[in-house]
């Protein structure tokens, strides 16, 4: 267990190297036994991206913040939170954080840099979690203030504006859960009251403040927990009640969910399947449109463990894809697929397909198929 405390510490100490706000932070109440491995999935955030929406080259530093807390049964702490720019300054509770308390680390975006959209990231790295977390905090900086009507105006539901009704969050990983918030603005003369109904079960939607005050902003957060029993791309829907009138429309956020490995050991790594296929584009050169293609991809599993594969997903729904049962090792199999040209544009084509498997190496596997659709017959 020393062993293990000072191999973190280390490679904590190396990390830092050249960067900013990096100075050690001391662990008061955490002792040697303490330091263990932690699940993962026992640290939650309130949020881990931070959107600033609209501001102005005047409105000065932005700052936020990000709660932790620990769901787990041992003491952890933050040993660094690393920004990836001297233009975002840090901050964080340097105490042991006991089970089931929380803690916060609050960023400043200095806003100097004039003008243009900013994406920044904070990399947080907490004792006994094998991978550090990554924190964003993200806006656009305006020369002058714009009008809530100019800036929220595209997609109007009753008085309340947003710039999209579409939302895509952070990668999920199987046994956690991912946030983002956005800004949305109240384009009416009387306080909003904000609710959601047919809210799919693993998305949660909040507003705040809420009511939203008459030509103000508010921060909606989407949080979706992963469901074991979906993986790869999936879309989770709410409907906005705009004080007390369903709108017409839903708002659709999507996530992509992966396996988690977090708490595999070294021995379960290195016997776990490893997907090889023999090629990853199916090239099927010249055809005429409305031609329906059909092919095949080799896999062979060089782990010592069976291979499954959770779900294929492709870009376009022209292209549909049958996946293997599970490959043994050593073994291969095959990825049968069919593609239906008739509903693509002529000319050069490449669609990918997106297959989630259950590999520590390869969780994520992409292919392609390619070719050239012209639309007289050859």
């Amino acid at each position: 267990m020393k062993f293990m405390f000072m191999t973190i510490v280390a490679a904590l100490g190396l990390m830092s190297c050249g960067q900013r706000n990096t100075k050690a932070a001391p662990v008061a109440e955490t002792s040697v036994q303490e330091v263990v491995l932690i699940d993962q999935a026992s640290i939650s955030w309130d949020i881990m991206v931070y959107d600033f929406g609209d501001v102005s080259v005047d409105d000065g530093p932005l700052t936020c913040s990000f709660t932790l807390t620990n769901g787990s049964n041992q003491p952890v702490a933050i040993y660094e939170v690393v920004s990836s720019c001297g233009c975002t300054g840090v901050t964080w509770n340097r105490e042991s954080i006991q089970p089931g308390k929380s803690a916060t680390i609050t960023a400043t975006y200095k806003n100097e840099d004039g003008p243009g959209a900013f994406d920044k990231t904070l990399t947080v790295y907490i004792s006994g979690v094998r991978k550090p977390v990554i924190l964003r905090l993200r806006g656009i900086v305006h020369e002058k203030k714009k009008s809530l009507s100019e800036l929220y105006g595209t997609e109007r539901l009753g008085d309340l504006g947003l710039k999209t009704l579409e939302y895509k969050l952070p990668t999920l990983k199987q046994g956690l859960q991912v946030s983002e918030n956005i800004t949305v603005a109240n384009l009416g003369n009387k306080p909003l009251k904000l609710e959601f109904t047919d809210v799919s079960p693993q998305l949660k939607v909040k507003a705040d403040p809420n009511p939203i005050l008459a030509q103000a902003t508010a921060q909606v957060t989407f949080t979706v927990t992963a469901d074991p029993e979906l993986y790869g791309s999936n879309t989770y829907t709410a409907t906005p009640v705009v004080n007390g009138k369903k709108a017409s429309r839903s708002v659709k956020v999507s996530a992509f969910t992966q396996e988690s490995f977090s708490m595999m050991t070294a021995e379960e790594r290195d016997a776990a399947a490893i997907p090889m296929f023999t090629g990853s584009t199916f090239e099927f050169g010249t055809v005429s449109k409305g031609t329906m293609i059909e092919g095949d991809y080799v896999c062979e599993n060089k782990g010592k463990s069976p291979l499954h594969f959770f779900k294929a997903d492709a870009e376009d729904n022209a292209l549909a894809a049958v996946l293997p049962e599970d490959i043994g090792p050593g073994n291969k199999g095959k990825l049968h697929f069919s593609l239906d040209t008739g509903g693509l544009p002529e000319g050069e084509n490449v669609i990918m397909l997106t297959l989630t498997t259950n590999s520590p190496l390869r969780p994520v596997v992409n292919l392609f198929v390619a070719g050239i659709i012209r639309q007289k017959p050859l």
